[in-house]
């Protein structure tokens, strides 16, 4: 990798903070340069030792992460991973800190900890490496406002079958990403399938948050589920989907298969799919996420005749995805993620 990634561990508590260090400086690629017991120590902590990623606990005393986000990434915007907890709380705080410029996170294992605390930091260690690279710097001087709810009108649940399709996957920095491309969505919009990168669980209230924003329909897709015009369906965390073909329409299968580029769900397998079932019908876009996961899936819908578009390096978190997409002939351009809506309308009017 070259140089070592510079971490600052954040955690109130003194054996996870020992856990964490340990567990990461096991990569020869990743330094601990500091730990921190809450934000203000953090604070000091940035100033002396210059790190290039932090990882945060999302509930601590004095300041909780989200807050501590909020007033550090507009004046000194740092990569951030963080550590979460499986509640329900830890749930809504995560996707907090995600809106305030985290750029990814693992979660604490909540069963069979030994085996899980092994998992989670293998995770963790990657995720840490590819922040290291991550592009933060569209949060200096970001000011935060509130964004209103969408006033969703008419009944989706009656909204017809969509007889065509757009497929999207992202990972690292998607779910900013997408929230920004689907606030543009409109009602007329074909149905949507997407995979972010996420764990059982958070996709729930991903969706649900999308949904309180957007003027298109957004849930988690569940087995069975007929796509429908004007909705936006997110593959479950901990479950592969397919897009399949159906006298009705398109149908959604989601199942418990193996790990596919090391995700489930997979961008691989539902693009794959798309490929198969909607072949011309379809478009795709790969948003910013670390890794290759779909490249040659969305090749595979190039190929069988859809039109898909990368995001292009300058807006993404993590240039991995969408740069894969690129090399393997999958996405024909990139585009600025402002653009994105508006591109895969005008290849969906041809």
């Amino acid at each position: 990798m070259g140089k070592k990634a510079r971490v600052l561990v954040i955690d109130d508590s003194i054996l996870v903070r020992q856990i964490l260090s340990q567990g990461l400086q096991e990569d020869p690629d990743i330094e601990v340069v500091a730990t921190a017991s809450d934000p203000y120590a953090a604070r000091d902590a940035i100033s002396v030792y210059k790190p290039d990623v932090l990882t945060l606990d999302v509930e601590m005393p004095k300041m909780d992460g989200v807050e501590f986000l909020r007033k550090m990434m507009p004046q000194c915007p740092i990569p951030v991973v963080m550590v979460s907890s499986l509640t329900e709380r830890g749930q809504k705080i995560t996707m907090d800190a995600l809106d305030a410029g985290a750029v990814d996170f693992v979660a604490k294992p909540k069963a069979n900890v030994a085996t899980g605390l092994t998992q989670m930091m293998r995770e963790l260690r990657e995720k840490v490496k590819a922040a290291s690279t991550a592009n933060v710097s569209h949060w200096l001087n970001h000011s935060y406002r509130p964004v209103s709810q969408a006033a969703q009108s008419g009944d989706y649940g009656k909204r017809a079958a969509s007889q065509r399709l757009i497929a999207i996957g992202a990972s690292t920095g998607g779910t900013e990403a997408l929230k920004e491309v689907l606030t543009t969505f409109t009602p007329d919009m074909p149905g949507t399938v997407i995979v972010q990168h996420m764990p059982a669980g958070f996709t729930r209230m991903f969706a649900e948050r999308l949904n309180s924003l957007c003027g298109v329909a957004v849930k988690e897709a569940a087995n069975g589920d007929l796509v429908r015009e004007g909705h936006v369906y997110i593959a479950p965390g901990g479950k592969q989907l397919e897009v399949t073909k159906s006298p009705q329409g398109f149908v959604l299968r989601t199942f418990d298969g193996k790990e596919v580029c090391g995700h489930r769900p997979s961008v691989e397998v539902m693009m794959q799919s798309v490929a198969k079932s909607a072949g011309r019908n379809a478009v795709g876009a790969m948003l910013t996420g670390m890794g290759g996961d779909g490249a040659m899936g969305m090749r595979a819908m190039r190929d069988a005749g859809a039109r898909c578009i990368a995001q292009d390096e300058a807006s993404c978190v993590v240039f991995g995805m969408p740069n894969k997409a690129l090399e393997s002939g999958g996405a024909e351009r990139a585009v600025p993620l402002r653009d994105v809506t508006r591109t895969l309308k005008t290849l969906l009017s041809r």
